[in-house]
């Protein structure tokens, strides 16, 4: 019996003691009650306490917080329904508003991140919707911070996990990709033949220009050989007859210019005569020439009186 009253007042004793301290954890504040009313905020470490008046009322996490959105049906501007889902991370700024302002801040930020997404989703078409998350987070953000702060609470970010149409829309979806692509790729295939088309046309055209210009050069430089070959002629010609003509004013060079005349008379006739068939004077004329050589030189011979 001694032993047994014995017990009963060590354990009173511990719980009163128990009841005397807290020690808050370094992730954790508390919130002190003195008689029913809100009296002090706990931060880490070691507190007293008033056993049977003062007592811990509520716990908050002072660490960021990561809370599922669940899936729900959204309706875009367009009329497409799809299911979004996402994430919120918050965290406890004010633990007294977050015992008092509300009765619970995750699920209230739960049902105001579904709401607010809803809000936003039926704000875009369904292609905006893909390309445009970043806006679509930092709306959600705005809006739940803005009616969370009496909660206490800040909301850090939110991220959409998925955007999911119906199976229907994913394949509608996915026809019109292929369209789409099947676009591209005619559009590309038209693209090349066009530029191919370009180049051999311009290859053309450039070998003509070629051609017409080698032919046009080629025509310059026979013309321009021409004009030198005539010119040359011509100043061989002048030459020599300027040393015809001063050999004729000399002394004796009529009688020689009309001996030389002669002599290329009697030879043309001659091969007139052994290359025709057709006799119009007698073939022994020909030998005329011969006579005339003999008369020179009997005049060569014939001493000067």
């Amino acid at each position: 019996m001694f032993f047994t009253g014995f017990t009963v007042v060590v354990l009173v004793v511990l719980f009163i003691i128990l009841k005397t301290f807290v020690i808050v954890p370094a992730y954790q504040t508390m919130v002190k009650e003195r008689l029913g009313k809100f009296n002090k905020i706990l931060t880490p470490g070691f507190h007293f306490l008033i056993p049977f008046f003062d007592k811990i009322a509520y716990r908050h996490d002072i660490r960021e917080q990561v809370l599922d959105i669940p899936g729900q049906n959204c309706i875009t501007r367009d009329n497409i329904q799809v299911e979004v889902d996402g994430v919120v991370y918050l965290k406890v700024m004010d633990a007294e508003k977050a015992s008092y302002g509300i009765g619970d801040y995750q699920r209230a930020s739960i049902n105001l991140a579904q709401t607010t997404m809803r809000s936003e989703i039926g704000k875009m078409d369904l292609d905006h919707t893909f390309s445009e998350r970043d806006a679509i987070n930092e709306n959600i953000v705005k809006e739940i911070d803005l009616a969370s702060d009496p909660w206490g609470i800040k909301v850090l970010r939110y991220e959409i996990k998925n955007i999911s149409p119906s199976y229907h829309m994913i394949e509608t979806m996915e026809k019109q990709m292929e369209a789409e692509r099947q676009k591209r790729a005619e559009i590309t295939l038209a693209t090349a033949e066009k530029e191919s088309t370009i180049n051999l046309s311009t290859a053309e055209r450039q070998e003509k220009i070629n051609l017409s210009e080698g032919k046009q050069q080629s025509q310059i430089n026979l013309a321009e050989g021409k004009a030198a070959e005539i010119s040359a002629l011509a100043e061989a010609t002048a030459f020599s007859v300027k040393r015809i003509s001063e050999a004729l004013s000399k002394p004796g060079g009529q009688e020689a210019l009309k001996v030389k005349l002669i002599e290329q008379f009697i030879e043309e006739f001659g091969k007139i005569v052994n290359t025709s068939n057709v006799t119009v004077v007698p073939s022994q004329l020909a030998n005329i020439k011969g006579i005339f050589e003999g008369f020179g030189k009997i005049s060569e011979d014939k001493p000067k009186q």
